[in-house]
């Protein structure tokens, strides 16, 4: 009983904890689409990871609605649901023309058609109640793969750009975070089909992670450079190297300093006189 007692409650808690780090996950695009307000751009950002998402998420509710006794998969996928389609719908007011348009019938296949044709199919075809939760499990199994694959096209980005610029480093943490709890809650539950994705889902969020640690400075590099250049080119700068080995620039303003050294003067010449007078000043003691 004692044994039953505690399996009971590692679901609860692991399902709790999931929720938890789950709506971080959620949350986790929100400086993303902040950037994207600001600049009324989508710039290089792709909707496919955010249209597979709701996808998963309506897919995941509908499985735990036929599955019963799945409370805690209800609560935030539902959730999910709900702030999907808000960054989708964000996109799609700032996207260009043919961005939306492409983006707007991704949205029509995916989570129209497709999720229709699951929902005729499971509802209308397979009959027995059991082999409905069976189907749909290894469906959503098959779609939360494509869910945590989805990001690889943009790990391709990484590789190839060498800049992390487009792969939030806060979102592959909490999305690896959130595969380790909802494995431990499909294990204790007994769900297969809960816990199998999350392994690829943990496997997935810590190449992403590796790859941000080691393109993170290679990334930063041009903009420094770029920087440093624009300076040189419009300042005159002293350049302080602190004892952490990082590097402030510092412009000067020469006019507080005192008069520059070897300035040369030059005087119009006149009808009778036609000689240019050079003056030099020596630098001063400061």
């Amino acid at each position: 009983m004692g044994v039953v007692m505690n399996h009971h409650l590692l679901t609860i808690i692991f399902g709790i904890l999931g929720n938890a780090v789950s709506f971080l996950v959620l949350v986790a695009p929100l400086p993303t689409f902040y950037r994207i307000y600001k600049k009324k751009s989508t710039e290089s950002f792709q909707s496919l990871p955010y249209q597979v998402s709701l996808f998963s998420c309506m897919l995941w509710l509908y499985y735990a609605l036929i599955k019963k006794n799945a409370f805690l998969l209800i609560t935030i996928n539902s959730f999910g649901c709900v702030v999907q389609t808000i960054y989708i719908a964000m996109f799609l007011a700032y996207a260009t023309r043919d961005k939306r348009i492409s983006a707007m019938k991704l949205f029509i296949a995916i989570n129209v058609v497709f999720f229709s044709l699951i929902l005729l199919v499971t509802h209308f075809v397979v009959k027995t109640p059991t082999l409905q939760v069976s189907v749909l499990g290894w469906i959503c199994v098959a779609i939360s793969v494509a869910v945590f694959a989805a990001p690889l096209m943009i790990v391709a980005r990484v590789v190839k750009t060498k800049s992390v610029e487009y792969m939030p480093f806060t979102l592959s943490f909490f999305l690896t975070i959130s595969a380790v709890m909802w494995f431990g809650y499909g294990l204790f539950l007994n769900d297969i089909c809960i816990a199998i994705p999350n392994v690829v889902g943990f496997v997935l969020g810590m190449l992403q992670m590796v790859l941000y640690c080691v393109y993170r400075n290679a990334s930063e590099k041009p903009e420094i450079e770029k920087k440093i250049n624009l300076s040189e080119q419009q300042l005159k700068s002293i350049v302080v190297m602190s004892p952490l080995g990082v590097s402030e620039v510092h412009p000067v303003v020469t006019a507080s300093v005192g008069p520059p050294s070897d300035a040369v003067h030059h005087e119009e010449p006149s009808n009778g006189n036609r000689k240019c007078h050079v003056e030099t000043s020596r630098p001063e003691n400061v």
